[in-house]
């Protein structure tokens, strides 16, 4: 079973589509480790602000698998691909990490740029699982948490039931 963690994220209907990403990957892998859930300013674009937070889960589905399912959830549930890369989203999903496999093929980028980049991605994953390694820094969440500067991009946690 690989260990994996997976960001959600969404700006159009974001309290709805935050929990039908959460309700869509407990009903395909079941049990989820849930960190809180953070709001913060659009990244890359002008938009409405996004709702984020990070699920961890284990899983015997290869890497490849995992992302097809995380694309098919996004597709069933309005995510359009066709406009800019910073963009407002539906749902959006990203394999953050897959134990400590590093990939860089086929559209996959494993561990994801925005653990180390992105305090929306790095705040919620540190949550969760701090002493977790990232397989290229080799520092836990948690160090690169302390070491991040923090007044980079403006988030904050947010109350969301029933997820």
């Amino acid at each position: 079973m690989a260990r994996i963690y997976i960001s959600i994220g969404s700006n159009i209907d974001a309290e709805q589509h935050v929990r039908i990403a959460v309700k869509a990957l407990r009903e395909h892998y079941g049990e989820l480790d849930l960190s809180s859930v953070y709001e913060s300013e659009a990244v890359g674009f002008d938009g409405d602000n996004f709702l984020n937070m990070v699920v961890g889960l284990s899983t015997d589905e290869d890497i490849k698998t995992v992302a097809h399912v995380l694309h098919d959830i996004e597709d069933r549930h309005g995510r359009i691909r066709s406009g800019p890369r910073f963009s407002a989203r539906t749902i959006d999903l990203d394999l953050l990490l897959y134990d400590d496999v590093i990939c860089n093929e086929g559209g996959l980028q494993i561990p994801r740029d925005e653990i180390t980049r992105n305090a929306f991605v790095l705040w919620p994953l540190t949550e969760i699982a701090p002493d977790t390694k990232h397989p290229q820094l080799n520092q836990s969440m948690e160090e690169l948490w302390k070491a991040y500067n923090k007044d980079s991009q403006k988030l904050w946690p947010v109350k969301l039931d029933n997820l």
